[in-house]
C-alpha cells in the first residue's frame, strides 16, 4: 500500500469513535449539577445535557489525539465538562464548543507535561472501539494503526500535533481553528502544511522500514 493510499486509512482508523453514556461521563458532578432524564428539567439543565450528547465523543478524542494517555482520557473528560458546569452561566450559547476545546487541549497540556516530568512512557493501548462484526485480526490491526499513529503525533511539535488533530479528526476548518486557538489564520495554514508534510514522511518511513524487515 503506498503512503498516499495508507495516510487516509490511517486517519480513518486510528480517530476512535468514542460513545460514552452521559450519566457515566459525568458521574463526579454530584447530585446537584447532574442533568437527569426526568421530568422538571431547567433550560440550564437541558443545556448541559444537549452539550454532553453533542461533544462528548469529540472531547475525548481531543483529549487522546493531542496526547492525554488512554488510560486517563475518562477522568479528563469528566474533567472537562466539570469545568464547563460550573462555567456554564459564563460562556455564551454558540460559544459552548469553543470552550470544551480550549479546556480538553489545556488539560492535555498538563498530562503530557505531567508525563515527562515523572518520564512515564504513555500507554499505547488502543482505545476500545464498538464494532460488533470485526474480527480478532481486525481489532489486532487497530491496535496496531493506533500506536502507529500515537508514535506519529508523539513525535510532532505540539503546535503542529493540535492544528492537525483539530483539521484531520474533528473536520474543524482552518477559520474554526484559529477561531479557537486564537492565532491568525494564516499560521493555522502555515502549521497545517508543516504537520501534513511531516505526518507523510513518518508514515513513508515506517512504511519502507516495514518493506525492509519483510524483505
Amino acid at each position: 500500500m503506498g503512503v498516499e493510499a495508507l495516510m487516509p486509512f490511517l486517519l480513518a482508523t486510528a480517530a476512535p469513535p468514542y460513545q460514552y453514556p452521559p450519566e457515566v461521563a459525568l458521574p463526579l458532578l454530584g447530585p446537584a449539577a447532574m442533568v437527569p432524564r426526568v421530568a422538571g428539567k431547567s433550560e440550564r439543565e437541558l443545556r448541559l445535557r444537549q452539550l454532553v450528547d453533542t461533544h462528548v465523543g469529540h472531547v475525548a478524542r481531543i483529549l487522546r489525539n493531542a496526547g492525554t494517555a488512554e488510560a486517563d482520557v475518562d477522568d479528563d473528560v469528566q474533567r472537562v465538562f466539570i469545568a464547563l458546569s460550573n462555567r456554564l452561566d459564563d460562556v455564551r450559547i454558540g460559544a459552548e464548543k469553543s470552550f470544551l476545546i480550549q479546556t480538553a487541549l489545556h488539560m492535555a497540556a498538563h498530562a503530557r507535561r505531567t508525563a515527562a516530568r515523572r518520564r512515564e512512557i504513555l500507554t499505547d493501548q488502543t482505545p476500545e472501539i464498538v464494532d460488533p462484526v470485526a474480527n480478532p485480526e481486525e481489532m489486532a490491526n487497530r491496535r496496531q494503526v493506533r500506536r502507529t499513529l500515537d508514535q506519529i503525533l508523539g513525535q510532532m511539535e505540539t503546535e503542529l500535533r493540535i492544528v492537525f488533530s483539530l483539521y484531520e479528526f474533528e473536520q474543524m476548518t482552518t477559520a474554526e481553528i484559529s477561531g479557537v486557538l486564537e492565532i491568525p489564520r494564516g499560521t493555522v495554514a502555515s502549521r497545517l502544511r508543516r504537520a501534513r508534510a511531516e505526518f507523510r514522511e513518518r508514515v513513508a518511513r515506517i512504511e519502507s522500514l516495514a518493506k525492509t524487515e519483510v524483505g
